[in-house]
């Protein structure tokens, strides 16, 4: 079953999903970020940004065959069509089609949009109702 985690409280959800892309990649491990296609183009943007010592190798899933099963990273608006099923981390207002054939599923939630606050707790009442325990980290408490 997948293992389902909630990361409460980030202050900037696109630099939270670089920073936990660069943390995933350096443990050997295949990650899929899913998200709207608008927020993708701005994080594949903040990817290709980062410090020549925090690159994070990635692909859109537009990408030929071949580089889509060599990037330890994939931006896709549809998890459900991604090569590999490590780790899901979800951008995305609702909850992504396919997570379950992944083994770690990561909700990030804004520490001030409401709308986002809501829609993750519609998200947390699914995942509940589907029998999922659900990890919670808050990133202020984790911060601080």
């Amino acid at each position: 079953m997948t293992e389902v985690a909630f990361h409460f409280n980030a202050p900037d959800k696109l630099a939270y999903a670089c920073r936990f892309a660069r943390k995933v990649q350096r443990s050997a491990t295949r990650l899929v970020i899913a998200a709207p296609a608008e927020t993708l183009e701005s994080l594949d943007r903040m990817l290709w940004t980062l410090a020549p010592q925090d690159f994070v190798a990635h692909c859109r899933d537009d990408a030929p065959e071949d580089l889509l099963h060599a990037s330890p990273v994939l931006l896709t608006s549809h998890a459900r069509r991604a090569a590999h099923h490590e780790v899901l981390l979800s951008l995305a207002a609702e909850v992504p089609d396919g997570f379950d054939r992944f083994e770690r599923l990561v909700e990030v939630v804004s520490a001030q949009d409401a709308v986002d606050r809501d829609a993750a707790r519609a998200r947390w009442r699914h995942y509940a109702s589907l029998g999922y325990t659900i990890v919670r980290h808050d990133l202020v408490l984790k911060a601080g």
